[in-house]
């Protein structure tokens, strides 16, 4: 194979992985850990790259600007919370289910501060425990 068509390859290959739900990248990151043995990096490493390209002062400052969505416990309102997580997401309704089925697990990843709380209310509002992280 030449170089050109690796990189096209490649290119595949990055576009499938950027598209990725929340739901598909945790299930990536068990395959990885259980089939592999690699620990992925995936959520630290995302979560500090903004900050590092932020420049200086702004980054030292502890402000975050990007936050993790992370659904802690369901509560008794399960339906709810699925129904929250769906409308919140776009998920589907099969995808949605599976996440809060299988909290603690991030809802939405690298959001900005006003959205994460936007979310957090409706998830709390839902029933759920959610901490932005």
């Amino acid at each position: 194979m030449n170089k050109e068509g690796s990189k096209v390859d490649l290119k595949k290959l990055a576009e499938q992985l950027v598209n990725l739900s929340v739901l598909e990248v945790n299930d990536l990151n068990q395959i990885l850990k259980e089939e592999h043995g690699i620990e992925p990096a995936a959520a630290p490493v995302a979560a500090a790259a903004p900050q590092a390209g932020a420049g200086g002062e702004e980054a030292q400052a502890g402000e975050k600007d990007k936050f993790d969505v992370l659904l802690k416990d369901p509560g008794a309102q399960k339906v709810a919370v699925i129904k929250a997580v769906k409308d919140l997401t776009d998920m589907p309704l099969s995808e949605a289910k599976a996440l809060v089925d299988g909290a603690p697990k991030n809802v939405k990843e690298g959001v900005d501060k006003e959205e994460a709380g936007e979310m957090k209310s409706k998830l709390e509002e839902a029933g759920a425990t959610v901490e932005l992280v």
